[in-house]
């Protein structure tokens, strides 16, 4: 078997939201939130067998609405968020909530609708007075129980206390009260303990210090169209990634915010999710509405020695001396490999945390792929 092909998941409705598990290290699990109109909406918990290359799940059902945004917690691996759309007779709302998981992962569980169970609402995110809830983060770290979320035009933090189903707000601040400005995305910085966030409104990214809600940095017009993810490298302490409707990844120094460090012009339309890797921060993922998910090498702007690579005459087996042998080339930026078994607009990418190595992809129509870094590269890195 090609430890190397990928694994096709093919959800039966519509699908934007995706997420690794972040709570449990030694499984490589993802989870993915529906978008029907039609019936309840369904939690898919996807279970990958790196051994066998097969994919096991188990299907949940979301009794609120539409999923536009799940996330999974640092804290507890049954645990997870999501934004969801609310609809009454008068108006559609988004609004988030926290929900636990059926503890025990049973892969043998019947397809037949009926038969999935729901998920359990630990507490709902409460910010009728801030609008739309866009998204909801947990603590990077687990260290904590907050959890901040981004509302349409206001950071929200909250206290989670698991036990008794309860979120208190502790603080929150909003975007300059002209013009009509929303946020489309934000990121917990991993760095300066945690205590500082990054948003996207418009072209603009700005971050934040949590604890007084104030604004530090401000990238004027970091791309040319609306700004849909960001993200940090997760070494270096002041490099963060950008993708938007400009169809580009643009790099950045906060320190110095009036001009990137790079830009990768790769897609040929709107890149929705850019992801560094969560150890080797020269791999850089993203995906976008050309169907295509594009996985790049930079490790010029990398915590990587760049272009010093250290031998190792130890290898697995004979049959990967070939692919050692190429892995002892000077390190160079460049794609590294397309990924093009998407037939539509891929809204979500995500590596796995429990593995460096691999990493899922969602397009809307329900097809979700796991793919892995090809052995070529990983070689480059580890010898």
């Amino acid at each position: 078997m090609d430890d190397e092909s990928p694994v096709i998941y093919g959800l039966e409705f519509q699908a934007k939201a995706l997420t690794a598990q972040t709570g449990e290290t030694d499984k490589i699990r993802f989870l993915v939130g529906t978008q029907s109109l039609r019936v309840e909406n369904q939690i898919h918990h996807i279970d990958f067998d790196d051994e066998n290359n097969i994919i096991n799940k188990n299907i949940y059902l979301h009794p609120e609405g539409e999923i536009w945004n799940i996330k999974a917690s640092t804290i507890d691996k049954d645990l997870m968020t999501t934004c969801y759309n609310k609809t009454s007779e008068s108006k559609t709302e988004m609004k988030a909530a926290i929900w636990r998981l059926p503890s025990d992962f049973d892969s043998g569980q019947a397809d037949d609708q009926s038969a999935h169970p729901a998920v359990r609402l630990v507490c709902h995110l409460n910010n009728s007075e801030y609008g739309d809830m866009k998204s909801v983060l947990w603590h990077p770290t687990g260290d904590t129980s907050a959890v901040i979320g981004f509302a349409d035009n206001h950071i929200v933090l909250w206290d989670i206390d698991t036990s008794s189903s309860t979120a208190k707000m502790t603080a929150s601040t909003g975007l300059d009260s002209k013009g009509n400005s929303k946020f489309t995305c934000g990121q917990w910085n991993p760095h300066h303990n945690c205590t500082q966030i990054a948003t996207a409104n418009d072209t603009h990214i700005r971050g934040w210090d949590i604890r007084t809600m104030q604004q530090v940095y401000t990238i004027e017009n970091a791309h040319g169209q609306l700004v849909r993810d960001l993200d940090f490298n997760p070494n270096k302490q002041y490099y963060i990634v950008s993708c938007g409707d400009d169809c580009k990844v643009k790099f950045w120094d906060i320190r110095n915010p009036t001009e990137s460090l790079a830009v990768l012009s790769q897609h040929s339309h709107w890149v929705w999710s850019v992801k560094y890797n969560h150890f080797h921060d020269q791999l850089i993922l993203s995906s976008s509405s050309d169907s295509r998910v594009i996985l790049n090498s930079v490790v010029s702007l990398s915590s990587e020695p760049y272009g010093n690579l250290a031998d190792n005459n130890d290898s697995d087996s004979d049959d990967d001396h070939d692919e050692i042998e190429r892995s002892k080339e000077p390190q160079q930026d460049g794609i590294i490999s397309t990924y093009e078994e998407h037939e539509d607009s891929v809204y979500a990418v995500d590596w796995s945390a429990a593995d460096p190595w691999v990493f899922a992809s969602l397009s809307y129509d329900g097809r979700l792929v796991i793919n892995r870094v090809p052995r070529a590269e990983k070689y480059k890195i580890l010898l």
